[in-house]
């Protein structure tokens, strides 16, 4: 091999090789590029992730939002502020017997199969009308919506008319439909209407099973809810008549039987 051939195959070699760095480098930087491109997505996903989170966590529940709600849907056979005032019976009556409930209570649910026919039919008769309050402190214990979506439910009901009202209560609080207070059954509208099949007026009632699935009744219900914390009532069931607490004779507790409750509410009616 002469000299010449040999330098000019070396020169060739020392090219290629330069060339192949060069499209090495070109390589190097082009994943460079990628690996800090798809870095800085990473980055920028995380940060949105976070941002939108703490957006959500920020953002209040759609109770939370009924609760400041400005503009408030009272339902019908209501008075007062915000529509929070419930009464029911006849206007002959000269009494009136304030009722404090929450729908989740399991002790409200005794009274209520114990004695709630007996006032239903004392309201029919015109012994005296009812005041109702809601509460819905057990979700508050629970973090659950039971009781106000079923408060909720009532003021739907009650939209229809008192005595849908009253029968609504009355299954509400039935053996039948009353769940464990620790299982929140009431937080589903499913349930709420199912239990709404069992009351004559409320059955297939499109307009009510709306109001529920809607929420419309659902601002109103956490003004009911306000006006039973500002009542200072410190428990449910609680009854009361002329400002005064009505209990089972010899007790501070409201009366769970029907003749208890006779001879508390007559005593009362002389009061």
């Amino acid at each position: 091999m002469s000299k010449r051939n040999s330098q000019a195959n070396k020169s060739a070699a020392r090219e290629r090789l330069r060339a192949e760095r060069e499209r090495q480098a070109k390589k190097d930087k082009t994943r460079k590029q990628i690996v800090v491109g798809v870095s800085v997505v990473a980055v920028l996903a995380i940060a949105g992730g976070v941002s939108y989170g703490v957006m959500q966590l920020n953002k209040p529940s759609a109770w939370e939002a009924a609760a400041d709600a400005k503009n408030v849907t009272a339902p019908k056979n209501t008075s007062g502020d915000d529509g929070t005032t419930v009464v029911i019976g006849k206007d002959s009556a000269k009494k009136t017997l304030e009722l404090y409930e929450d729908s989740r209570c399991p002790v409200c649910a005794t009274f209520e199969q114990a004695v709630g026919e007996k006032v239903a039919k004392d309201v029919e008769a015109g012994t005296y009308k009812i005041k109702y309050v809601g509460a819905t402190f057990i979700d508050n214990m629970s973090n659950g919506e039971g009781s106000k979506n079923a408060l909720s439910a009532l003021g739907a009901a009650l939209d229809v008319s008192p005595e849908a009202f009253l029968d609504y209560k009355a299954a509400l609080y039935s053996a039948e439909f009353h769940p464990e207070e620790t299982d929140d059954k009431f937080a589903k509208d499913d349930y709420l209407i199912e239990v709404a099949n069992s009351v004559d007026a409320l059955k297939d009632n499109k307009a009510f099973e709306k109001a529920v699935k809607d929420g419309t009744y659902d601002a109103w219900a956490m003004k009911m809810s306000k006006a039973f914390d500002k009542s200072g009532v410190q428990g449910t069931p609680t009854l009361m008549m002329d400002g005064k607490k009505i209990t089972a004779e010899g007790s501070d507790n409201s009366p769970m039987t029907e003749a208890e409750f006779t001879t508390a509410i007559t005593a009362a009616l002389k009061g």
